[in-house]
């Protein structure tokens, strides 16, 4: 089983492989097939995932050096979920999925505010102490 800081950054570069490709999608030539609001919906989808595969990104790279590791942990669940249910129900509405899921938005929305509160709780609690001989290098 991967181990979760590796899992969330694989997430991560899953998650932004997506975001630029919707985006790209988006600018060039989602407008001819599903009109310019489907567009305009994908793009915006893809303006939120990015930053927030970022985010998960360093959520997976920086929790193995806080002392609040597993907060920083549940910071990056909470950025997965959030930059999947957001960006995802713009993305399927794009498609042109059913009104209802634009309810999903917002609790994707939820997700993403709760994930960078919990990652500013993680950096509350410093660092890991170094071991003997590390100095002051960033554990891996």
């Amino acid at each position: 089983m991967m181990e979760p800081s590796r899992l969330l950054i694989t997430l991560a570069g899953l998650l932004g492989a997506v975001a630029v490709a919707m985006g790209a999608y988006a600018a060039h030539g989602m407008a001819e097939t599903f009109g310019p609001e489907a567009a305009h919906r994908a793009a915006l989808g893809a303006q939120y995932q990015l930053p927030h595969a970022v985010a998960l990104f360093v959520s997976g790279f920086v929790a193995p050096g806080l002392a609040r590791g597993r907060v920083a942990l549940a910071a990056g669940v909470l950025f997965t979920l959030g930059a999947i249910l957001f960006p995802g129900a713009l993305y399927l509405l794009a498609f042109g999925g059913p009104g209802i899921l634009g309810i999903i938005a917002p609790i994707g929305g939820l997700c993403l505010i709760a994930g960078w509160l919990m990652l500013a709780i993680a950096g509350l609690g410093g660092r890991h102490a170094a071991p003997k001989g590390k100095g002051d290098q960033f554990p891996h």
